[in-house]
């Protein structure tokens, strides 16, 4: 082996698996021509697409191909009512599509819901799509466990997302783990270290866990890791990002790839902010000061229920689309009530009713929804639709997703988001702003990252070794 060979043998990155593209469409556009050739040589790739650039097309055509490579179907998971797109979509490509929803295997490519993976065997597919990826950002959760158990039994994997938080390592690292690559504790050991005072507490639950053996013992071992503990080493920052652009691309509009944004321009957003002064300032008080902590932010929110929700109700006392994110039950109960036009879709409901009530405002039979961005938030698209209120949340990526639902590319009208806040929820709509912020630094240093690593110079090594003269004396 030569120096050369030695270090290329250290080298962290992805080794593509894949092969050649047999079938590359003229409907795609040249940057996800460019991406779905790239995740087809690879075999096992993520792609990180803001909503909008037609990730759909794109899980298509990869999938397609891996079909005609290996002749065995491909399963495509996505969040609920979101595979009813994915067959229009390949009914308009040309491309056959399925649904699933009890196991059996269809006829080239088989859609279900992430809640239905349990009842299908991994060794009758040659790959799998998991749309919404984002869901395996929860690394203790059932669900990311199943997805991970799954594709590690299936060759062809593809991840696609538009939410993966590029200072969120832990969906870095759980991404990386379902694709075959370093799991998530490798992640964090290889390129990551933690704070002093972190390290006593993790030392502190790791002492607890050897002593008794526990589950809540390895539990709070394993979730005290994701309490933004870790950073990325001082030498470490370039290699991680390399690593990362090895088996991952990422971009929020066609230019972060090098091409055009011909016909990928966002219309206008208009983001207003409604802070409500409380009637009543709470018991003991004689005006509303700012909730400190979530136990006072919950009480605001009960306190002020009907408030926030009758002004919710204003906003929406129009004749056009609309779609009202709650955070609790008590509200969506109170906003169903308050306007007659709108149907609420609750964690009490069906899958199978989730799904109609979506389907029917994608297809405009209902003018307003409510629902919670855990329920709802992910994948569907509704630019149909240009009015979005919201109550103020700290998720920030629930509000980036309930957002872009409707504002998206291909949306064509300016889009108007109400955030309803209490003058007692200051801190909440100043911690939504600095994430904002953050996310929108991060994911330009991810884009740059991600540039820079996928041009690597290498300059041979042409330095011959020479004995010094002290050694060559020796005999």
């Amino acid at each position: 082996m030569n120096y050369m060979d030695f270090l290329d043998a250290k080298t962290h990155s992805a080794n593509p698996g894949g092969f050649t593209p047999l079938w590359m469409p003229d409907f795609l556009f040249d940057f996800q021509w460019h991406l779905v050739e790239w995740a087809i040589r690879m075999g096992r790739a993520a792609i990180f697409a803001d909503c909008g650039l037609g990730k759909t097309p794109m899980s298509l055509v990869w999938s397609e191909n891996v079909i005609r490579k290996t002749n065995k179907p491909v399963l495509i998971l996505t969040p609920i009512a979101v595979g009813i797109q994915t067959v229009a979509e390949g009914e308009k490509f040309g491309i056959e599509v399925h649904r699933s929803s009890d196991g059996t295997v269809r006829p080239n490519i088989t859609v279900t819901n992430y809640e239905r993976l349990h009842l299908f065997n991994p060794d009758d597919f040659a790959g799998v799509v998991c749309d919404e990826s984002s869901i395996l950002k929860h690394f203790a959760g059932a669900t990311q466990k199943a997805v991970t158990r799954f594709l590690g039994k299936v060759p062809y994997r593809l991840l696609g997302t538009a939410t993966a938080a590029p200072n969120d390592y832990i969906e870095l690292g759980t991404s990386s783990e379902a694709l075959g690559e370093l799991g998530y504790s490798d992640v964090l050991s290889r390129f990551f270290v933690m704070d002093d005072k972190a390290r006593y507490q993790m030392n502190a639950c790791k002492d607890a866990c050897a002593a008794n053996h526990n589950y809540f013992a390895k539990l709070s071992y394993r979730v005290a890791q994701t309490i933004g503990q870790w950073r990325l080493k001082g030498h470490a920052e370039e290699p991680f990002w390399r690593w990362v652009a090895s088996w991952a691309r990422a971009c929020r509009k066609p230019s972060d790839l090098g091409f055009a944004d011909n016909g990928f321009i966002l219309p206008t957003l208009q983001e207003q902010h409604h802070i409500i002064e409380p009637h009543d300032p709470g018991e003991g008080w004689l005006f509303t000061l700012p909730a400190i902590g979530l136990h006072e932010e919950r009480q605001e929110r009960k306190r002020t229920l009907k408030e926030r929700c009758e002004l919710a109700a204003r906003l929406a006392a129009h004749h056009e689309p609309a779609i009202i994110w709650c955070h609790t039950n008590d509200e969506g109960l109170l906003l169903a009530k308050l306007i007659p036009d709108a149907i609420e879709v609750a964690g009490r409901h069906s899958d199978d009713e989730k799904e109609e009530a979506f389907t029917a405002f994608t297809n405009q039979k209902i003018r307003a929804l409510i629902t919670k961005p855990k329920i709802g938030a992910w994948g569907m698209n509704w630019q149909h639709c240009r009015h979005v209120i919201t109550f103020a949340s700290h998720s920030y990526e629930q509000f980036y997703q309930s957002i872009r639902r409707c504002w998206r590319f291909g949306q064509v009208h300016p889009v108007v988001v109400d955030v309803i806040a209490t003058k007692g929820e200051q801190y909440v709509i100043e911690n939504m702003t600095r994430k904002a912020r953050a996310m929108d630094t991060m994911f330009a240093a991810l884009v740059m990252h991600m540039r820079d690593a996928l041009v690597v110079d290498r300059a041979p090594y042409t330095l011959k070794e020479e004995m010094p003269v002290w050694l060559s004396a020796i005999k």
